[in-house]
């Protein structure tokens, strides 16, 4: 704000003679006048005592210079209230004025008629007495003359006093006036300010976007431009990793051929074993005998059987202790090998007019071979989404068009179609998972889950990797929270 120099009529105020107050009684006033004593040589006149009392343009005048010495520079609003102030101030004096004024009237009112009432004993008295009369009207012209004087200074102070008092004033509303126009003139600034500020919040707003905008398509540019590198790389430049897959590729290759090779040879060991007479069908198993892949029971003669008429019963064979556990529900003549079944012997009891046969694996069921260290990856997220498709709600078919997400998470599994949630439940004690146990040529990629007593369901995987993934990843999760999943009627941990 601005500042500007000027007097400072804030300091001291007058003396106690010109403070302001009511118009003083005539009696007080008459306390000052000069007391009348007889002495020896007649009427002797004697001032009142008391200290002398400064004379208003002397007071005035010590009050301007002192006002003088102690200039300042102050704000427009400090300015504005100290020229009230002195407007104030001078205001007083001219009453202070006015008072004294009224006092000289009345002193002037006394002393004629003092003089009047000694004219009137000029002639009754005679001798000394007469002339101590005239020594006293001579006293009285004498103080009439300084009355006169007296009201003459007073008269000048009036008219000083007065152009003070209207020098204040003018100055004190040019000090108004002049606070107004800055009042305006600020909030004109601060209005400008405003809106300058908000233009350059605007304009950052508008860069930080532009910025953002401008940083995702260049990381997506260059992702692109890595992503093409890689591939033109891939092609000129085969890398070692490649070579080594190839590798891995055909080594399994080659070892699943001499897998089968070594099956078929234990296989004519155990024809061979077989004793001559015995007409019951010798049935084997056909498929890989390892995770991910599906069994089938096959007559050895090579002969076409009808299976739906002979009762089937798969078990569990434990390599060491060799006690069976039955698997509850595979009763067909197809069977898909879950993660349960890894390093177990599977074997099939064939009831075929009422005698039984066996087929059983020649080795333990295999892993997968890197699926366990994909899971423990997985094993590291929060959760893992899946696409699936509901084959069968509560054992009724559904239609095979609609893909859900399957969601498994570190506590619970969640099923849902969009915004739309099938199932919801946290692992517990009641709930159920388990591979596909009904036979079928999708067997290997559909998976049992009851999530409820209430609830089962029937899901198909995209492969059969990822169904066997889920089924491992969320058996390690309810391991996590002290809950064993398995299929109906399984009793032991996997």
């Amino acid at each position: 704000m601005t500042r500007a120099a000027t007097l400072d009529y804030g300091g001291k105020a007058q003396t106690e003679t010109l403070r302001p107050g009511p118009l003083r009684p005539a009696n007080i006033i008459r306390a000052k006048f000069p007391t009348y004593k007889n002495g020896l040589n007649g009427i002797v006149v004697k001032l009142a005592d008391g200290p002398e009392i400064p004379s208003l343009k002397e007071t005035v005048t010590k009050e301007t210079a002192d006002l003088l010495d102690r200039r300042q520079r102050l704000s427009v609003r400090e300015l504005a209230m100290k020229f009230e102030k002195g407007l104030s101030t001078a205001t007083l004096l001219s009453n202070e004025v006015k008072w004294r004024q009224v006092a000289l009237l009345e002193r002037d009112i006394l002393l004629k008629n003092l003089k009047t009432v000694l004219e009137s004993l000029r002639g009754r008295v005679t001798g000394k007495t007469k002339a101590e009369l005239e020594d006293s009207i001579s006293m009285v012209d004498i103080l009439a003359v300084q009355l006169s004087k007296r009201e003459a200074e007073l008269l000048q102070q009036k008219a000083e006093v007065t152009k003070l008092a209207k020098s204040l004033k003018l100055a004190s509303e040019d000090a108004k006036r002049i606070v107004e126009e800055e009042r305006a003139s600020a909030h004109t600034e601060i209005e400008s300010a405003r809106s300058a500020v908000q233009r350059v919040q605007q304009a950052l707003q508008e860069h930080e976007k532009m910025s953002k905008t401008t940083g995702k398509q260049d990381m997506e540019e260059l992702k692109k431009e890595v992503r093409e590198a890689r591939r033109i790389k891939m092609l000129h430049y085969p890398s070692k990793a490649m070579d080594l897959e190839n590798e891995i590729k055909i080594l399994r290759k080659t070892f699943a051929e001499r897998s089968m090779d070594c099956v078929n040879l234990l296989k004519e060991l155990e024809l061979h074993k077989r004793p001559e007479g015995n007409d019951i069908p010798f049935f084997d198993l056909e498929g890989l005998q390892c995770l991910g892949s599906i069994l089938r029971i096959v007559a050895q003669s090579g002969t076409t059987m009808d299976f739906s008429n002979i009762s089937i019963q798969w078990f569990r064979v434990h390599p060491k202790e060799s006690n069976k556990e039955i698997i509850s529900g595979a009763t067909r003549s197809v069977y898909a090998p879950e993660p349960h079944d890894v390093g177990r012997y599977l074997e099939a009891e064939i009831n075929f007019g009422g005698e039984i046969a066996i087929a059983k694996t020649a080795v333990p069921i295999d892993p997968d071979a890197g699926l366990v260290d994909y899971v423990e990856t997985l094993v590291r997220k929060r959760e893992t989404e899946f696409n699936v498709v509901v084959l069968q709600l509560n054992g009724i078919d559904q239609p095979k068009e609609s893909i859900h997400v399957l969601n498994v998470g570190k506590l619970r599994m969640r099923l849902s179609k969009g915004k739309t949630v099938v199932a919801k439940e946290f692992y517990s004690s009641s709930m159920q998972l388990c591979g596909v146990r009904g036979g079928g040529e999708a067997a290997s990629q559909a998976m049992f889950w009851r999530p409820r007593n209430d609830l089962s369901m029937v899901l198909a995987f995209e492969t059969t990797r990822e169904r066997n993934t889920a089924i491992m990843l969320t058996r390690r999760f309810a391991i996590d929270c002290n809950i064993i999943l398995a299929g109906p009627g399984d009793k032991t941990p996997w």
